[in-house]
């Protein structure tokens, strides 16, 4: 179970450039793309051993992993003044949460990416996060 002191994330991927199944696949990447000013100052706050939902945008519209954050953030050598982090695939969820399961449970509809999806990095509180792995029937050691 991950320490009360890490911070909890949701990732947004757009599957058809780089999502899960390619994260695995590498076993580590540079989580990078991240323009929006908000979803920004979200990574600039990230910390080595933060925990980071995978939530694939369209065309599946779901959260389908956990990430782990590895290294502290820096420049993005690709773009002046923006941020990336070093992430590794932790575990795939034992079954993906689509949308529309967020959007109709009471706890989960109010997370912050499923109010506002353009936000790519955005935080998940403690109760979000243990109710999206008790639905998704997912366990960490």
């Amino acid at each position: 179970m991950p320490n009360d002191s890490v911070q909890k994330w949701a990732f947004l991927a757009d599957p058809d450039t780089y999502g899960w199944t390619e994260l695995v696949r590498d076993g580590k990447a540079v989580w990078d793309g991240i323009s929006n000013a908000r979803a920004q100052n979200h990574l600039r706050t990230t910390r080595p051993g933060d925990l980071a939902l995978i939530y694939h945008t369209a065309p599946d519209k779901a959260i389908v992993g956990i990430a782990r954050v590895t290294t502290e953030p820096y420049p993005d050598p690709s773009a002046d003044g923006r941020v990336v982090v070093d992430v590794e695939p932790l575990k795939a969820l034992a079954r993906p949460l689509s949308l529309a399961e967020l959007k109709a449970d009471e706890v989960l509809r109010d997370m912050s990416f499923v109010r506002m999806p353009r936000v790519a990095v955005q935080r998940v509180s403690d109760e979000e996060w243990q109710r999206v792995l008790k639905l998704s029937g997912t366990k960490l050691k």
